[in-house]
């Protein structure tokens, strides 16, 4: 179904001013079967409540006028689940801990930070302190795009869980695992953040005949100032996909690039690709031997947006305007 032409817009202020308080009050009035493009414009403010777009609310926009100044945030973490008085709570563990939560395909967001406040978790004699698991995101939706958007968090900050999913000039940081799932992702000019020890990315593609994958292009990766104490990812499914292409990688990327995460059967099956990257995180012959470099194949808009006759990039971008005068 393809939304209507006419674009709805309603705002959200924290003075009043708006026509809402809270961003899930906004998305709240979105009818359930919309099929309307529904623009909530938020006003500058640290929004603290967990955000939940439901499978019923669709075609909905998520505009801020400067990322820094428009904060979505909360605290949960995968053994810590609350909720404000009155709240929806969607599931448990991993999967119910985003501080947003999007199920609602044809999802936009534009200028809005995305936080999970959670601590780092730190272990201390031989236990656990912190978060742990702690997602700023979890997108489960098809047809969705970030554009300048930032996602902040430690551990599985970004859970790209089902779908296709676009994603420009956006910042992503985290520690362990801060980008991972199962979808269909493309990351253009983005900006990958490593805080501390850890990983990047952990793919969780289950077998050959699966899409899925995540392609990072033209980006930039950085780190805290230390060298080669983040991996580029281990693959969370056996046939994980990730490939890096025309980007940066500061010292702080491992030279071995990849992890098997501590099953060599994995080196097997896992696709894990890099493709003319360059910085001083980057050194082929070093590399762990079962890494690839054709990646041609993946490096087009088509690797997510297949339908030459319907493309939705396309119309998405069409939808990319500046909302606030």
């Amino acid at each position: 179904m393809e939304a209507s032409h006419s674009v709805k817009v309603i705002t959200v202020s924290q003075d009043g001013k708006g026509d809402y308080r809270t961003v899930q009050e906004a998305i709240d009035a979105v009818p359930v079967g919309n099929t309307r493009r529904t623009v909530i414009r938020v006003a500058p403010g640290i929004y603290r409540q967990p955000v939940y777009v439901a499978k019923t609310k669709r075609f909905i926009t998520l505009a801020g006028i400067f990322l820094e100044d428009t904060v979505l945030t909360w605290n949960n973490t995968a053994t810590r689940i609350q909720h404000p008085k009155g709240e929806k709570v969607i599931g448990g563990g991993t999967f119910g801990c985003g501080s947003t939560i999007v199920e609602g395909e044809d999802f936009i967001a534009e200028n809005i930070t995305f936080e999970n406040s959670s601590p780092q978790c730190e272990v201390v004699f031989g236990g656990r302190k912190g978060s742990g698991q702690a997602v700023a995101m979890r997108v489960t939706a098809d047809r969705c795009a970030f554009y300048n958007c930032r996602f902040l968090g430690w551990q599985d900050t970004l859970y790209l869980h089902y779908g296709k999913q676009y994603f420009r000039d956006c910042y992503i940081e985290g520690s362990v695992d801060f980008i991972f799932g199962n979808s269909t992702a493309l990351l253009e000019h983005c900006h990958i953040h490593c805080k501390s020890q850890g990983f990047i990315t952990a793919q969780s593609r289950k077998s050959p005949h699966e899409t899925t994958g995540f392609v990072f292009q033209r980006c930039v990766i950085t780190g805290n100032g230390g060298r080669e104490y983040a991996y580029l990812g281990r693959p969370w499914g056996p046939f994980a996909r990730v490939v890096f292409a025309f980007t940066y990688m500061d010292p702080c990327i491992q030279l071995a690039g990849w992890n098997n995460w501590g099953n060599a059967d994995n080196e097997k099956t896992a696709c894990f690709f890099e493709y003319r990257c360059f910085g001083p995180g980057y050194c082929r012959s070093k590399r762990v031997k079962w890494a690839r470099e054709e990646a041609e194949q993946f490096l087009l808009h088509s690797f997510i947006d297949p339908e030459a006759n319907k493309p939705w990039l396309a119309q998405r971008m069409a939808f990319k305007v500046p909302y606030f005068a």
